[in-house]
């Protein structure tokens, strides 16, 4: 699977949620989530565990255009808590993650706004490609909707939370 997307900064995450409602974004719902990265020598491999289940995603992403083109596997886990304490033992732990998530979604658009302990507040657009689709072509969407969010160049981040200075 395949997916554009762009990470940035927030100062206000009510006032993004207004914006991104009025832009058509519906909410889907507020998670919270608890990912554990492992360490591997190709790519990003995370458990990410929160109420309504558990999924093993390993991704890989490569930076084009100011965005992230992220190609991405993800498995449904039954057993959790097993498969973390397995991995963690296996691979050894690279970092933990915990976060609260409000999901939005309009078409084939993801917004998460994301509350995470000892970072702060952040925004994800991810768009959702198709097997045949260029990346390019969700670039000027992303772009439009990062400006009508008021998000500038500066609030862009090209890595994962964990990976962000305290």
């Amino acid at each position: 699977m395949r997916n554009v997307e762009a990470k940035f900064s927030l100062p206000d995450l009510a006032a993004a949620r207004q914006r991104a409602e009025a832009l058509g974004f519906e909410c889907i719902g507020t998670l919270l989530q608890h990912d554990t990265f492992f360490v591997v020598s190709n790519g990003k491999l995370k458990l990410r565990e929160q109420l309504d289940g558990a999924w093993l995603i390993h991704y890989r992403r490569h930076h084009e255009h100011g965005f992230e083109l992220s190609n991405y596997e993800i498995a449904a886990v039954s057993e959790p808590l097993k498969l973390r304490e397995l991995l963690s033992t296996a691979l050894g732990v690279l970092a933990k993650v915990r976060k609260q998530r409000t999901l939005l979604r309009r078409a084939n658009l993801r917004l998460h706004l994301d509350r995470v302990d000892n970072h702060g507040a952040f925004g994800e657009i991810e768009a959702v490609l198709d097997e045949r689709e260029d990346p390019a072509h969700c670039h000027t969407e992303i772009a439009a909707i990062l400006a009508a969010l008021q998000i500038s160049s500066e609030q862009l981040i090209g890595v994962s939370y964990f990976e962000l200075k305290r």
